[in-house]
């Protein structure tokens, strides 16, 4: 089996169209690895290639409705049936996305308990919890019965406190599940480059983007997903640029505070992701930039060298 490219960074590095510049150099296609980029209808905020600039077939976009759940136990048998039916049809699989934990589940050996399915009642009723008393009070709730997995899972991420809470509730851990993740073996044959972008650099690359998110209708996007049932999902409504807009609209801030908002959390986020990959040994980093795509995918190749082919 051919090695997937992995193409890997900090949010507004430049992923998507160094990915797809890969892709085209190796006659491959692209498989998003980013947890909101699986939800039809978010498309601005997300960062979603346009259909008009797909130069090359892409998979992982738009799996489910915004009201349904979604995670990387779900991605896992999605991405490597995209990757087998890739490499069947002579194609170069290249997996981009700055969402790690489905990277990792893509390409190494990493076993899912049934909690990380769908449908499970801890977590439903973790979420009503929150809903009625608020994030911190169900972080509150997992400090007292799992103080380790607490200490590694901030308050307001109502999502992984809940799945802390789903482990614990399976005899499990997830400050453990945390520890083990660094040794995992890899399952499928994998190269990983990195886009390295100086953080004032990827500070003003983002401010940027968000301004042209707005520009582009972000706030009328966010006003169709209330109408279809965005409220309902688990994950879709905590995703960063929706979260905060949704404020604005139900007069909780200014919509300038709200941009603001989001260019805050989108600096925060980037910085985890690169905390996040810097810790894979892996990955071996190129300088993102000069922003040129062309130029950056092949230095990527480069750097990947022989390791393509072993």
């Amino acid at each position: 089996m051919r090695p997937v490219v992995c193409v890997v960074g900090p949010t507004a590095s430049g992923k998507t169209a160094v990915a797809q510049e890969i892709a085209l150099a190796l006659g491959g296609e692209v498989v998003s690895a980013d947890s909101m980029q699986v939800y039809r209808g978010m498309d601005i905020g997300t960062g979603k290639i346009p259909p008009s600039e797909r130069r090359v077939p892409h998979h992982g976009l738009d799996l489910v409705d915004p009201g349904e759940p979604y995670s990387a136990a779900l991605f896992q048998p999605y991405a490597r049936g995209c990757f087998a039916a890739i490499e069947g049809r002579g194609g170069w699989p290249v997996l981009a996305g700055g969402t790690g934990l489905y990277v990792r589940a893509a390409i190494d050996d990493y076993d899912f308990p049934a909690g990380e399915q769908v449908g499970n009642p801890v977590r439903d009723e973790c979420m009503a919890f929150a809903e009625a008393h608020g994030a911190q009070a169900l972080w509150e709730r997992l400090r007292a019965a799992d103080p380790e997995s607490a200490a590694v899972v901030h308050p307001h991420n109502v999502r992984r406190v809940a799945r802390a809470l789903e482990l614990l509730a399976e005899g499990g851990s997830y400050a453990e599940q945390k520890r083990n993740l660094a040794t995992l073996p890899q399952a499928v044959p994998a190269v990983q480059v990195g886009l390295a972008v100086d953080p004032g650099q990827l500070r003003a690359r983002i401010d940027a983007r968000v301004d042209a998110m707005v520009e582009a209708g972000l706030v009328d996007e966010v006003k169709g997903l209330l109408n279809g049932g965005f409220r309902a999902g688990v994950t879709a409504p905590q995703a960063i640029g929706y979260k905060e807009i949704v404020d604005a609209l139900e007069g909780r801030c200014t919509l300038a505070e709200a941009v603001e908002a989001v260019k805050a959390a989108t600096r925060r986020y980037a910085k985890r992701q690169r905390s996040w990959f810097r810790r894979d040994a892996r990955i071996r980093w190129v300088d993102a930039g000069s922003g040129d795509a062309a130029a950056i995918a092949r230095e990527a190749l480069a750097a990947l060298g022989d390791d393509l082919h072993a």
